[in-house]
């Protein structure tokens, strides 16, 4: 006992002194983490107002998930912080709780989130984060990012809007103008104003701060009492908060599933950071510790009463910007969005609500990408029904369901594409024992040995594929089939299934099947089936490629010359 306590205070200590900061790097990641946290100040409270609850909780979330994340995640500059897919996930998740526990609700969310996020990087889910398809992934972000712009063309507008999803409300608006509140609009617009000048110059950094602050005085000194302020969604706590238990009254079927969904959301975003900001000299990412990193963060930021966060590509982007050196430059953000929150967390109410508005239609026009969806479009037909199916979704759902959607497609298209991918091929021995690629015969030929290869996988559907295309025996006469298995780990039930009534199909007319090139611990497992005895030979690999088949194509030979009429 005394010994397992001894070793875990020596591995604590070891962790403790790989994430703790470098005084070479001090100074730098002081620096960098300060423009990033003032211009976590509006993304934030601008992804609050989209998770649809107070402003001040995006903020709590940007000080939270960068600390917690910074210190976990393997990726060393991955900023942690709000996203406005996961905060458009949250949001849609509450909208069936009263606005009133919308804030508790929002917490006891984000920490399933994170306990979820925890649970899949310790299963080691992050593997299979590269079988979301890009058409599948690149639907789904257009479609949050429409919904995010109808989503605030009435807090842009100052009008009310009804409608059961964003493209709804935004209709609801542009159809009846005369709701529009001119000095709303106005803001608005002047803020998208200064977003635009602003983004192709030195302070494009801080531009979205000067967006939220420049109108809003405006409207304070002109005394613009019908625009709508950050603080009409309800009080803002001032200074610094305090960790909060959630409340677990408020758990729900729709919390979890909407927990999910954030979770999958940030799973899969998070997975395009550590190709965006690879590790110095660190050649391969560790997708499961910065899942759990993520988890952390959302952990961090629930107890905190935070709105989700997840791996930022644009945040990590900028801290890479401003000089960071090492994690503790996002920890410093981090530290020093609290000390803007202990000092100016009263202005936050002051705040006019379409500024928040006009950053987020900003971010999300900026997020398109019209050149990939048209390239994405050209590809193909599966391509096209991926992104098309997705962005629909997307559009008319809630979130969770898209992203359920989302993955059912992408395992789809995953199982489709091994279908469609797989070829069978004839080998022909020529000299030398070099072999000749044709076209599979669509039958077989008496007292011949065809020799068959085949490219693509043989799992599911794949299997199936190869059932259909394998030569026809029917009508022949001791036909002999060789089938190349070279380099395949694994052969599923299925396949099993196919081998095993083709086999019987050949020896239905006196022929034989082998199977070369196997995996010594393959052949075994295909044994144990009980599936491949009588008519199948089996030959194991060798370090010489094609030696297994020659041989498997040898001894087909020499059994076809003892059947009736073999050496005519």
């Amino acid at each position: 006992m005394g010994h397992q306590i001894r070793s875990s205070l020596a591995a604590a200590g070891r962790w403790v002194r790989a994430i703790g900061p470098e005084r070479a790097h001090l100074r730098a990641d002081i620096v960098a983490g300060l423009p990033r946290a003032i211009s976590s100040v509006p993304d934030g409270m601008a992804a609050a107002v989209l998770a649809g609850v107070n402003p001040v909780q995006g903020l709590y979330a940007g000080f939270a998930g960068p600390i917690a994340g910074g210190l976990s995640s393997h990726t060393r500059l991955m900023v942690i912080t709000t996203t406005s897919a996961a905060a458009l996930a949250a949001g849609s998740a509450l909208q069936g709780v009263a606005p009133a526990q919308r804030p508790a609700a929002i917490a006891l969310l984000v920490i399933l989130a994170g306990v979820a996020l925890i649970a899949a990087g310790l299963v080691r889910l992050g593997r299979y984060t590269r079988f979301v398809s890009y058409s599948v992934m690149t639907g789904f972000l257009t479609g949050i990012s429409v919904n995010i712009v109808c989503g605030q063309i009435a807090d842009l507008t100052g009008a009310p809007a009804q409608g059961s999803f964003p493209l709804a409300k935004a209709l609801d608006v542009l159809s009846h103008p005369g709701r529009i509140n001119v000095a709303s609009l106005l803001t608005g617009l002047g803020a998208l104003a200064i977003l635009a000048l602003l983004a192709r110059t030195r302070v494009a950094v801080v531009s979205s701060l000067f967006a939220l602050v420049i109108p809003t005085v405006v409207v304070v000194l002109a005394g613009a009492d019908s625009v709508a302020r950050a603080g009409d969604q309800g009080g803002i706590p001032r200074g610094v908060p305090l960790p909060h238990l959630p409340d677990f009254r408020l758990f729900s079927f729709s919390l979890v599933t909407g927990a999910l969904a954030v979770a999958a959301i940030v799973l899969v975003q998070g997975a395009g950071v550590a190709e965006a900001a690879p590790n110095p000299g660190d050649a391969r990412p560790n997708p499961d510790r910065d899942i759990i990193a993520q988890g952390a963060g959302n952990l961090a930021s629930g107890l905190f009463r935070g709105i989700p966060v997840g791996g930022s590509v644009g945040q990590t982007a900028l801290n890479v910007s401003v000089g960071a050196r090492t994690r503790w430059a996002a920890v410093w953000s981090g530290v020093w969005l609290l000390v803007i929150l202990a000092l100016f967390s009263g202005l936050v109410a002051r705040i006019a609500a379409p500024t928040l508005g006009a950053i987020l239609i900003f971010a999300a026009i900026g997020s398109l990408q019209p050149g990939e969806i048209t390239s994405i479009l050209r590809t193909g037909p599966g391509s096209r029904i991926a992104v098309i199916t997705t962005f629909a979704a997307t559009l008319f759902l809630p979130v969770a369901a898209a992203v359920g959607i989302g993955v059912a497609l992408s395992l789809l298209l995953q199982l489709n594409q091994e279908a469609m991918d797989l070829a069978v091929v004839e080998l022909i021995p020529l000299e030398h024992g070099r072999f000749e690629e044709r076209p599979a015969p669509p039958t077989l030929t008496s007292h011949h040995v065809t020799t068959l290869d085949v490219y693509g996988s043989l799992m599911y559907a794949g299997a199936r594929t190869l059932q259909a295309r394998l030569p026809d025996p029917a009508g022949t006469r001791s036909p002999a089939v060789v089938l190349r298995l070279r380099r395949r780990t694994s052969l599923g039930a299925t396949f099993v299934r196919v081998v095993a009534d083709y086999a019987g199909r050949l020896a239905e007319v006196d022929g034989r099947l082998y199977l070369s090139g196997l995996d010594p611990g393959l052949t075994d497992r295909l044994r144990r089936t009980g599936h491949l005895d009588g008519p199948v030979r089996t030959f194991e690999a060798t370090p010489v490629v094609g030696e297994s088949t020659r041989a498997a194509s040898l001894d087909a030979e020499a059994w076809l010359v003892t059947r009736p009429n073999g050496g005519g």
